[in-house]
Parts: C-alpha cells; sequence; structure tokens
C-alpha cells in the first residue's frame, strides 16, 4: 500500500498521521478482498482553513469538514444499498490510483473531544471512511449509509477500535 502522506498542519506530524494512514487504508482495502500493495492513495493533513477552501471550491460549501474524498474512478453502483465495482489493480511497480483524501485537524480533533473519542481512533474511523468513498461508497440514502457504516464498523474492529455509530 502506498499512501503519499502530505502535511501542511505540523500538527498531524505530532499525531503520526503517516502510519494511521497506512493502518486503515490497508486494512480497509485487505477487508475488501483488495491488495493494498497494489493501490495507491494521496493524503493531506491539513487545518480548517484549508478544508473550508476546498470544501467551498468542490461541494460549494465554504465551512470546514472533517474529511474530504476525491476519487479518481467512479466506482458507485446505480442501486441503492448494492456493493461498488471494485477497481483494477495497477501493473507490476505502478499502483492503482484510488484518489486523494483530505482530512482537517481541528475538526477532527473537536469531534474526537465532543464524542469522548481517543483522537487516533477518531481519526483511524476517517481515513477508513475517506478510502471507502475513494471506492464508491456513500451514505447518501439509507441503503447506502448502512452498507457503509456497517463495513466501517467492521473494518475498524480488525483494529481494536469500538464501533464509532
Amino acid at each position: 500500500m502506498t499512501v503519499e502522506t502530505i502535511i501542511e498542519d505540523p500538527r498531524w506530524e505530532q499525531a503520526g498521521l503517516e502510519a494511521v494512514a497506512d493502518t486503515a487504508c490497508a486494512a480497509a482495502l485487505t477487508h475488501l478482498g483488495l491488495a493494498p500493495g497494489e493501490f495507491e492513495i494521496s493524503l493531506l493533513g491539513c487545518d480548517d482553513a484549508r478544508i473550508a477552501v476546498l470544501n467551498a471550491e468542490f461541494r460549494d460549501k465554504p465551512t470546514p469538514t472533517n474529511v474530504l474524498s476525491w476519487p479518481a474512478e467512479d466506482l458507485s453502483s446505480e442501486t441503492p444499498g448494492a456493493k461498488p465495482a471494485l477497481p483494477e489493480p495497477g501493473l507490476p511497480g505502478m499502483p492503482g490510483e484510488l484518489g486523494d483524501i483530505a482530512i482537517a485537524y481541528e475538526t477532527c480533533a473537536r469531534e474526537a473531544d465532543e464524542m469522548g473519542l481517543a483522537f487516533g481512533d477518531h481519526v483511524t474511523h476517517l481515513v477508513v471512511h475517506g478510502t471507502l468513498h475513494l471506492l464508491g461508497y456513500d451514505h447518501i440514502d439509507e441503503q447506502d449509509a448502512a452498507l457503509m457504516e456497517g463495513l466501517e464498523t467492521e473494518i475498524l474492529a480488525t483494529l481494536g477500535i469500538a464501533d464509532p455509530y
């Protein structure tokens, strides 16, 4: 698994974002039967100001959010509650690109505090969440949300993290 982590906010270095991302992304891919070494994800560890700009630019919502994802390919299913198509692995030495994720430090820290969660566990959940978005999962309607949340819970359990829902 190649997670190219770009740290814009130095608090992410102290939080060990790179290691958390490697573990969370690999767990999500493995759980779905994909070989982590065959894929690549880019992850930006930023602050609320930066993610608000990205959220405004790409979603017309000029406010901070916890995590954003930009899939390299639309793998989503046309049928609500159905599993998305699996991505094609890359070639030897050239992992397949799944897309980009951005995660905001202040929002993650605030949410973890408000929910009484360990910061690392919450960040792991959000990276798993973002990875599932790259793989075509979503939570727009109830059936898709149930599928995605169930997968998140299963993946986090493999990492020893309690059900966040």
